[in-house]
């Protein structure tokens, strides 16, 4: 009866240590989960450091009179800017100002315009302000947006790449659930985000299990991040292992198991002869 009694609390104790460590596995898994619920908090992340130089801007100008709007708007301007990216002489496709190096753009009627570092609501209300000023269009109102809002994601997820954004607005966990999610042996404590504006690099680190990812600088993504998720320990280890023994392996259990059939063929003529 004692020996009874043993073996089933042994048993208890292995299932309870099995359940823990299922526990634990899954607890790795998961996403801010200390994160308090139904609790409100407010937004203390940048969308965006403003406009820089490469982005790809979308200007539309409107007006009561459509007719004066004409020469300003891409998809019905059919005059070339000189030295401008504006031409688009089948009055259809929209090509976007590209800002360049110098962070200028060059726009219809009013020139070059230096727009880097601006956000696009002061971008807007810059244009509309010399439009009336300058006696173009008496009631402007201008809409910019950005054109190429492009992120990297590399490493453990289902589908890395290049992904884009209408609008400037990305957070991290909208960015992964565009790429497939993390695989299971992606390391979720130590994401890396690479980010260059106004010409410097940085490189900062965003735990995705934590509720601090919250207050993250790179919880909201910014144009051109490039973001990475390293492999956890178990994969890692698993990469350090030759990666021809799994081959070497299946060899041998081939040549046994070929060399024991044939033992046993040899057994069975020789016992009916």
């Amino acid at each position: 009866m004692k020996n009874k009694y043993t073996k089933i609390t042994l048993l208890a104790a292995a299932i309870g240590m099995l359940t823990l460590v299922s526990c634990s596995q899954s607890q790795e898994l998961a996403y801010f989960k200390d994160a308090p619920r139904n609790v409100e908090s407010d937004q203390s992340g940048q969308f965006s450091k403003g406009i820089q130089t490469n982005d790809l801007l979308y200007i539309y100008v409107e007006s009561r009179a459509p007719e004066a709007t004409i020469r300003f708007n891409q998809e019905t301007n059919k005059v070339a800017v000189d030295g401008g990216v504006v031409m688009n002489p089948g009055g259809s496709a929209v090509t976007g100002y590209l800002v360049n190096n110098e962070g200028d753009i060059i726009f219809p009627v009013l020139g070059r315009m230096h727009v880097e570092g601006k956000t696009h609501a002061q971008l807007a209300a810059e244009i509309e302000q010399r439009l009336v000023s300058e006696g173009h269009i008496l009631d402007a109102t201008v809409t910019v947006k950005l054109m190429n809002f492009k992120v990297s994601v590399l490493g453990e997820v289902t589908r890395p790449g290049q992904i884009e954004a209408s609008g400037e607005r990305l957070t991290i966990f909208e960015a992964l659930s565009m790429v497939g999610d993390l695989t299971i042996y992606g390391q979720r404590e130590n994401v890396t985000v690479v980010r260059e504006e106004n010409g410097t690099r940085t490189v900062g680190e965003i735990d995705l299990t934590s509720k601090e990812v919250f207050d993250s600088p790179y919880y909201y993504l910014h144009q051109n991040d490039v973001v990475y998720v390293e492999p956890n320990m178990k994969k890692k280890k698993s990469a350090e292992r030759d990666p021809m023994t799994l081959s070497y392996i299946s060899s041998v259990v081939s040549i046994v198991s070929v060399l024991t059939s044939a033992f046993y063929y040899y057994l069975l003529i020789k016992r009916m002869n």
